[in-house]
């Protein structure tokens, strides 16, 4: 499966070693904003043996349209902004390429391109995409469903310079009815990012917790997104449509 990734931040380099060590994935290009690194290749910015192409291009210097005529790919891993999608979303949905967005804060006007851009292609968007962040909210929202009267609070920790409350967080008060208000946001040192929700039980309290340990933790999952997307026909999906047939009895 050929891959082409935008956005190459912390998170953009973390899931670029990951898909790099893959061998059912070959890292064909990345593009980013800035000219620094043009033209050297990931595996080389990384100080390892590959012979997969993934060479760095800027977006000043070579369009999308460009990039996808000499390496075309199919799927298209977005890290980079909430803007981003507009630059290649068209592009790609008419040449059928599969697109895996990432990004935290998409405000309406960017989910409704989504929702058209999947009538061309399979599209996967998802706020935080680690397997294990999507397996808390899947088993937090059963427990809900089970005793919807229970007390809930949601709490996330994240580095000191993360603005704003946690896009996966707001996803996991949405999902669980608690008010975006109420999430209760810690910002210190280095944190990758923590997430708990706490149900309160008469004479009993249930806590789910997911801890990112380092950036790693998006590449896998954005191996395991691609994995399930493989044969998936067009249609926007989220995590919860990957999981929820492994819960089929």
């Amino acid at each position: 499966m050929k891959i082409g990734l935008i956005g190459f931040g912390k998170t953009g380099k973390s899931v670029a070693s990951i898909l790099l060590e893959n061998k059912k994935f070959c890292l064909e290009w990345v593009l980013r904003q800035s000219t620094v690194l043009e033209n050297r290749s990931v595996s080389e910015f990384f100080g390892i043996q590959s012979d997969e192409p993934g060479l760095i291009y800027s977006s000043s210097k070579t369009s999308i349209e460009e990039l996808l005529d000499k390496h075309p790919v199919d799927v298209i891993i977005d890290f980079s902004s909430n803007e981003g999608i507009y630059d290649y979303g068209e592009l790609a949905a008419t040449r059928s390429i599969k697109i895996i967005s990432a990004i935290s804060h998409y405000k309406e006007k960017e989910l409704q391109l989504l929702k058209k851009l999947s009538l061309k292609t399979t599209v996967f968007w998802s706020p935080n995409i680690t397997l294990g962040v999507n397996y808390l909210l899947f088993a937090a929202k059963l427990l809900k469903k089970i005793a919807p009267w229970v007390d809930i609070e949601v709490n996330e920790e994240h580095f000191k310079k993360k603005e704003g409350t946690s896009g996966t967080a707001i996803k996991i008060a949405e999902a669980l009815n608690v008010e975006k208000e109420n999430i209760n946001s810690v910002r210190a040192g280095g944190i990758v990012g923590k997430h708990e929700v706490i149900f309160g039980f008469p004479y009993q309290t249930v806590r789910l917790i997911h801890e990112s340990i380092s950036r790693e933790a998006f590449g896998s999952g954005v191996v395991f997104v691609a994995e399930n997307l493989k044969d998936k026909q067009k249609g926007l999906y989220n995590f919860e449509d990957i999981l929820l047939p492994y819960f089929a009895v």
